[in-house]
């Protein structure tokens, strides 16, 4: 109950009366919202390393594939599109259905993965639903690496077929995480862009990404290495090689989550 005409209210307050009234009183103002840092030197440099590490992986599957499930790729859909027509001259009916398999479930995998990211704001260094989609990637490595043990490394004409879908499906969810993700020439499964990308570059005197670039070529043909030396002494490691790479890439990841979560 108020006792003097003073204690009444005398309306709304006025704009900077509430901080007068904490000067007067001695109360300190409040603090500023701190700015979020933006991302340093060492945050961009790991967000690099990870699609580098998603090439070597390609690069190892699409060895694996090539040289152990009847001459196909299950990351370069360039070439199956190439075996269709050779398929098709020569009346091999087999390598058509690995073809046609590969190339079904690596755009099944992109679109999946399109539809999954299609709103996530354009530039993001690396965000969280990419490390959370790619994580179906690995599932679909390990499933393979799984069928790759059961049939001894020796599939036949039924597991072949399944064995290159489920790789391709991975490959294409990888893929597509990729083209998400804001680092400019690096695509992880077909580097004739990025080599065009290159080749363009220097044509017009420009440097910019020209090492980026460079490792994703070099980390192509260290994957493919790697999956083929493995296939020729270990057949079952060379399925390892992809799953054990897009893994530690996501551990990679979940740090960067944790650097970029501290840094806000």
């Amino acid at each position: 109950m108020f006792t003097h005409p003073g204690d009444l209210p005398s309306g709304p307050a006025v704009p900077g009366e509430a901080a007068q009234t904490r000067r007067a009183a001695g109360a300190p103002p409040p603090a500023a919202p701190v700015p979020a840092r933006p991302a340093g030197r060492g945050d961009r440099l790991l967000a690099d390393l990870l699609p580098l590490l998603l090439t070597v992986a390609a690069g190892a599957t699409d060895a694996l594939a090539y040289l152990g499930l009847g001459g196909v790729f299950t990351a370069n859909m360039t070439g199956n599109l190439v075996l269709f027509g050779i398929a098709g001259a020569h009346g091999i009916d087999l390598s058509v259905a690995r073809a046609s398999a590969a190339t079904l479930a690596f755009t099944a995998g992109l679109v999946l993965t399109f539809r999954l990211t299609r709103d996530l704001p354009a530039g993001s260094l690396w965000p969280r639903r990419i490390t959370g989609t790619l994580a179906v990637s690995l599932l679909c490595q390990v499933a393979f690496l799984v069928g790759w043990i059961a049939v001894d490394a020796r599939p036949g004409k039924v597991w072949d077929v399944a064995l290159v879908a489920i790789s391709a499906l991975a490959m294409g969810i990888q893929t597509a995480c990729a083209r998400r993700v804001a680092v400019a020439g690096i695509t992880t499964t077909f580097v004739t862009g990025t080599l065009t990308a290159m080749a363009e570059s220097a044509a017009g005197g420009s440097a910019r990404h020209l090492v980026r670039r460079l490792c994703v070529l070099l980390a192509l043909v260290v994957g493919a290495l790697g999956g083929a030396f493995a296939l020729s002494r270990q057949p079952i490691f060379a399925a390892v090689i992809a799953p054990v790479l897009v893994a530690i890439t996501l551990l990679l990841a979940t740090r960067l989550h944790r650097v970029q979560r501290n840094a806000q």
